[in-house]
């Protein structure tokens, strides 16, 4: 018995162009907050992850270099805007979630503390409409 090319009776058919990258328990999941390490040029984010594909990562955040400036800028109630991303996968080093390390806290748990605002929602890109109202302020109505 001859099979047609592409008919594999013994293994499951696979439609990858239904599922995503990120599967159940993926911790580099869509609103998964990183470190980003890129090459040439070198440099590292800080963010929150829209989309992670075969091409590339979206990535909502900031240049780890001015992390301090925006934590002091959101604090002070100026506007802010996250930047929207795409890194290209030859240029991706490294993808670390931004977790504590030990007694340090992670970047989430410092802007958090400094500014007052979830980092995911102030990262969110629907968020990026943040005018110049006080994190306070900010704060109340997400509780609310």
């Amino acid at each position: 018995m001859r099979l047609a090319p592409g008919d594999n009776r013994c293994v499951g058919k696979n439609d990858s162009s239904q599922r995503s990258t990120a599967g159940p328990g993926d911790p580099f999941s869509t609103g998964a907050l990183v470190i980003v390490t890129l090459s040439n040029p070198r440099e590292k984010v800080w963010g929150m992850i829209l989309s992670l594909a075969p091409a590339g990562l979206s990535l909502s955040g900031a240049e780890l270099a001015s992390f301090e400036d925006l934590t002091v800028m959101v604090k002070d109630g100026e506007p802010f805007t996250p930047a929207v991303v795409f890194f290209p996968m030859h240029r991706i080093e490294r993808v670390e979630l931004d977790l504590p390390d030990g007694s340090l806290p992670s970047l989430s748990q410092r802007f958090m503390a400094k500014t007052g605002l979830e980092p995911a929602s102030a990262l969110a890109p629907s968020g990026a409409t943040h005018g110049a109202a006080s994190p306070s302020s900010r704060a109340s109505k997400e509780r609310a």
